[in-house]
């Protein structure tokens, strides 16, 4: 096994006493390297140069070959996959409710949601909540406007030549009276509230059903929805959040295998003392947590896989085509920077480089070497 040209002092260290009158060209190296919540092992090499002290048993080392490839600080952060935006729902009005629908249905713009007192309360389209009835004389207002688009998009305002503004027309009480008509209910002209439930989305799924039926109406959300669209959602490491950034790209593994490319939608701070969905349960921990949510770029692929674990990678640097070793390999030098020591036939040379990316216990280097040489690491 190749040999240093530079004898150990390691007895001296663990006695406590060195030789008076050496000159060391190598300082101890102690270099940690935190990436993707693993940290590269710290390494103490002291190496001498004076052969007086050749007497002293060697430090037990091993070689490695400089390998070149690519290397990358990617992070591997273990999530789930589940339905995007779960909102619950409030019950506006009052009465009992006769109808409920199941965990896991979808329920498309124009469709119903649920039943108070036999009358169906349909899903449409829009930012503001409904406050108020809509028919004859009701004053002008953005929640008018919102009103006539979805009685447009569903096709009730035909041949009526219905403007999309804040007006109720009488041309909108006709079509408000296509729209019960086709839902079976009294033909009005006139919405009352709690008929209608706006939401931004224009599908939903059912995510969970909080009333039950024969139940009256109350302040408590009768049903919490969620886009049908899966997400990714992960709770990074503090020191891992520097790699989620906005509009960043990720690949989330799938349990089923297989994997799908993302992007980093938001980042939410939970405050301190919030209990996520994927709490410890007892365990006291009250810090505060980020919570990052991927979207996905196939749904497709994804809802085969369905709400289920999953594993978020996000690639931070990348270098391609770079000598590589282990840090182990690295020497902190006397007049600063780092080197390694090149076996070249029965002895070793040290030849300061120049460091690079570092990640998972590798580091790129660059200078007097190249790939396929030895270098030395301890064993």
């Amino acid at each position: 096994m190749p040999q240093t040209a530079e004898p150990s002092v390691h007895a001296d260290l663990a006695s406590g006493t060195a030789p008076r009158k050496r000159r060391r060209i190598v300082a101890p190296l102690v270099l940690i390297a935190a990436v993707g919540g693993s940290a590269a092992l710290g390494a103490t090499r002291p190496w001498e140069h004076q052969s007086s002290v050749a007497e002293q048993p060697p430090l037990s080392h091993d070689t490695v070959v400089v390998e070149k490839g690519s290397l990358s600080s990617s992070i591997q952060v273990a999530g789930a996959l589940s339905y995007d935006a779960p909102t619950p729902i409030v019950a506006s009005g009052h009465g009992t409710f006769t109808a409920l629908p199941a965990v896991g249905s979808v329920v498309k713009s124009g469709g119903r949601l649920y039943e108070v007192d036999g009358r169906p309360v349909v899903l449409m389209t829009g930012n503001r909540p409904l406050w108020r009835d809509l028919g004859p004389g009701a004053g002008d207002g953005p929640d008018v406007e919102q009103l006539k688009r979805n009685l447009i998009k569903l096709g009730h305002a035909d041949g009526l030549g219905i403007a999309v503004d804040e007006k109720f027309t009488r041309g909108t009480a006709t079509a408000v009276k296509r729209w019960q008509k086709a839902l079976g209910v009294k033909q009005t002209g006139t919405v009352e509230l709690g008929s209608i439930v706006m939401l931004p989305q224009s599908e939903v799924r059912v995510h969970k059903v909080a009333a039950q039926l024969g139940s009256p109406l109350g302040a408590d959300a009768v049903l919490t929805v969620s886009s049908t669209d899966l997400v990714a959602i992960v709770q990074p490491a503090e020191n891992q959040l520097s790699r989620f950034k906005p509009n960043g790209k990720a690949v989330v593994k799938l349990a089923e295998g297989g994997s799908v490319k993302g992007r980093i939608r938001s980042l939410i701070r939970k405050g301190d003392g919030d209990a996520g969905d994927g709490g410890s349960g007892g365990s006291g921990d009250s810090s505060p947590k980020t919570t990052v949510t991927i979207v996905l770029d196939d749904q497709r692929r994804a809802k085969r896989a369905g709400p289920s674990s999953a594993t978020v990678s996000v690639v931070g640097d990348t270098a391609a085509d770079a000598l590589i070793v282990p840090v182990t390999a690295l020497l902190a030098l006397d007049g600063g920077g780092y080197g390694v020591q090149v076996v070249a036939g029965t002895t070793n040379r040290l030849v300061k480089v120049q460091l690079g990316l570092v990640a998972d216990a590798k580091a790129q280097i660059t200078g007097d070497v190249k790939s396929g040489d030895q270098v030395v690491i301890p064993k």
